[in-house]
Formats: C-alpha cells, sequence, structure tokens
C-alpha cells in the first residue's frame, strides 16, 4: 500500500531538545507523522529514541521545541513488556476493560484481529511473551487509535515470535486508516516492513525510504558497511517477492 503524501498531520515536532546534566539527549528533532505513515525510528543504545516517543506523547517535556498534536488524537500505546504479578490475578478480558469504556463486542472484535481471542480467559500473568505483546497491541487499538506508537514491541521476543508480530502489524497497518510510529532493533523486519525510517543518535542523522537510508553515510557511519550492504540486499529480496511488475534478473 502507498503512502499518501498528502495525509493529515497527526504529531508535529519542532526543534525538539531534552537536556539532562548538561548533555543533550535530543538535539534539534523535527519530525511529522501524518495519517497512515509507518515510520520506524532506528539507532545505537543511548541514541534517545524512548526519549523521544515519551516526548511525542506527552509523557515528558522537552526542554526546548515544540510538540503540536492533532485535536482528539487518540493514540494507543505499546511498551516494550509489562510485568503481571501472579499475587493480583487478572484475566485479559478484565486487563483490556481497563481504563475505558468499551463494549464486549468491541473486545471481541479486536481480541479477533489480533489472535486474542483464545486468551480472554487467561490470568496475565502466565502469558508467554508473545501473547503478552499481542495483547497490549490488542488494548492498544481499543478505543479506535489514530497512531499506534510502539517502543521495541519485539525485543524480547524470539525470532519466531518477532516475525509473528511485525506480520500482525502489517496487517493491522493495512486493514485500519490508521498511523505507525515505532521504534526497534530488529533492522531486517523494520526494513520489510516500515515505508520510512528515521535514523536517531540524538539528532536525525538519516531519514527517508528503508532502501534509501541504507546507502546513507549516516547510516554507514553508526551501523556499519556489513549491516548496511546485508540490509540492502535484504530490501532488494523482500521487493523481488512482493513486486510483480519486477522483471530483471
Amino acid at each position: 500500500m502507498k503512502q499518501s503524501s498528502d495525509g493529515q498531520m497527526l504529531i508535529k515536532a519542532d526543534s525538539l531538545s531534552v537536556i539532562r546534566q548538561g548533555n543533550a539527549i535530543l538535539n534539534d528533532i523535527s519530525l511529522e507523522i501524518k495519517q497512515h505513515d509507518f515510520i520506524t525510528i532506528i539507532g545505537p543504545n543511548g541514541a534517545g529514541k524512548s526519549m523521544l516517543l515519551k516526548c511525542l506523547l506527552g509523557f515528558f517535556p522537552p526542554d526546548k521545541g515544540k510538540i503540536t498534536h492533532k485535536p482528539d488524537l487518540k493514540m494507543g500505546y505499546v511498551p516494550q513488556r509489562i510485568f503481571a504479578d501472579h499475587t493480583m490475578p487478572i484475566t485479559v478480558k478484565r486487563f483490556l476493560k481497563l481504563a475505558k469504556k468499551v463494549r464486549e463486542a468491541d473486545i471481541l472484535e479486536i481480541a479477533q484481529e489480533t489472535n486474542t481471542e483464545p486468551l480472554l480467559d487467561k490470568m496475565l500473568h502466565i502469558l508467554s511473551g508473545g501473547e503478552m505483546q499481542r495483547v497490549l497491541l490488542a488494548r492498544a487499538l481499543l478505543g479506535g487509535a489514530d497512531i499506534l506508537v510502539l517502543d521495541e514491541p519485539a525485543q524480547n521476543l524470539d525470532v519466531s515470535g518477532q516475525l509473528v508480530f511485525y506480520r500482525l502489524l502489517e496487517r493491522i497497518y493495512e486493514k485500519r486508516n490508521l498511523a505507525i510510529l515505532m521504534v526497534s532493533h530488529d533492522l531486517h523486519m523494520v526494513m520489510a516492513s516500515t515505508k520510512k525510517v528515521v535514523c536517531l543518535y540524538k539528532h536525525i542523522c538519516c531519514s527517508g525510504e528503508p532502501h534509501m537510508v541504507t546507502k546513507d553515510p549516516e547510516f554507514i557511519s553508526l551501523f556499519g558497511s556489513d549491516m548496511a550492504q546485508m540490509m540492502a540486499v535484504y530490501q532488494h529480496s523482500h521487493n523481488h517477492m512482493h513486486d510483480e511488475a519486477c522483471d530483471h534478473d
């Protein structure tokens, strides 16, 4: 599915900076997320990725700059993980109802879409990592989110679990008229799924479509030439599998 270049603006960041103890965690970040964008933020540890998400979500005010949200913007947030304590047993269905006024029919519809229907009567604390992430995704979708914001949602999953989760995310993106903003370390998955990559190291080093970003000197400087070449080959292979018009050898 092609991205619309003239979609409605959902979140806009102008010249954001976050400074702690004289050090810039984020420096002069400007970014726009529009309707039906699929943007992934990548970068090494300590690059400020999670801090940027917290600022965009409104959890943390920047020291400089401005953040603008579309009026009545509905955001769904999927964290890296949550810890469910077995001493406070709660079912998945009850968890989905917390802090939200939702109909039973809405929960069932979202559960079917996220493949969590078999989990509704299970206790939250016994779920596997992949099951928990699907439940968190289901909860983020309740209420009709305009944008899903995900902070390394597959970090604690094995490779097969990552693949299942990202395929589910792609299906939701294709089905719903929403935007996705995600932080991820899973570069091979990012290159296959996302429409735009923002490479961050305290400032925006480079951004654009995945196959272009891998050629950027800033990307190569951060991740190395071997990673850049591997990502370029992966993206080319992925395009061959999905582009029926491709006719070259």
